[in-house]
């Protein structure tokens, strides 16, 4: 999730940050500060520094309300995500267009796009990195109750796919459209079997009736199938002379 910003802000071992070690999650936030942010002055950093201390986490706390970060010091991967994108910002304004560039003049171009390359999803065009942006996702995903996720864009693809399947107009007019029931009286309708329990009975009997019309809309699907298949292959062309039927 790291590893990315991380390599371009040339830290010392970007694959192997664990951000769930307590001790490497605050030697980075120190190395962040110290070398990309610089947010404090030098002598108003002890308290950050005090790795060990027990009062580190308030000194972080205050950091991130110093810095206007959107999480707070509990939310540990959004947080540090948040400042990883800060000092990547940080760092291509103090080198330069001109640094930047020679720092990735190496870089292989990539392949011109072709006429299959057209339909690109929109998601790829925002910046993933925005504090803005995850702020954004997070309170969606928190309105429509659904789960989080390390990457904001798959965040953000279930939020798209939710309100296409629930909350689109297309899909409120089809749930306001359902075809209201036809009232049927449980005592006509053998069981076929007895729970022992009157409330369970009527249960079992309305669970059988949905049954067995869900297997009539399959019925009616199997024969749909079969229709469209003989349209096919009816009326078939014979040659006698191969002594077989076919085209």
């Amino acid at each position: 999730m790291f590893k990315r910003k991380l390599t371009a802000l040339d830290y010392h071992n970007p694959g192997g940050f664990d951000c769930t070690d307590e001790t490497q999650y605050r030697n980075c936030i120190v190395w962040l500060e110290d070398q990309k942010i610089r947010h404090y002055k030098i002598e108003e950093r002890g308290n950050l520094r005090n790795i060990p201390s027990s009062d580190w986490p308030k000194a972080f706390h205050q950091y991130l309300q110093d810095l206007n970060c959107p999480f707070g010091g509990e939310q540990q991967p959004e947080a540090v995500d948040w400042l990883l994108g800060l000092a990547v910002r940080y760092e291509y304004g103090d080198n330069g267009e001109r640094a930047v560039l020679d720092k990735y003049k190496n870089c292989k171009p990539l392949a011109a796009p072709t006429n299959s390359d057209k339909a690109v999803d929109p998601l790829l065009n925002l910046d993933g990195d925005s504090p803005d942006f995850k702020a954004g996702v997070t309170a969606l995903a928190n309105i429509l109750k659904i789960q989080r996720h390390d990457d904001y864009l798959v965040m953000l693809k279930a939020i798209r796919i939710l309100i296409q399947e629930r909350l689109s107009p297309e899909a409120i007019t089809k749930a306001s459209n359902n075809r209201e029931g036809i009232p049927v009286a449980l005592d006509k309708h053998v069981l076929g079997f007895d729970t022992g329990d009157a409330v369970l009975n009527e249960a079992a009997q309305i669970l059988r009736l949905l049954h067995i019309e869900e297997l009539r809309e399959l019925q009616t699907k199997i024969n749909e199938a079969i229709v469209a298949v003989q349209a096919i292959i009816a009326d078939p062309k014979t040659d006698h002379r191969l002594g077989k039927v076919g085209r």
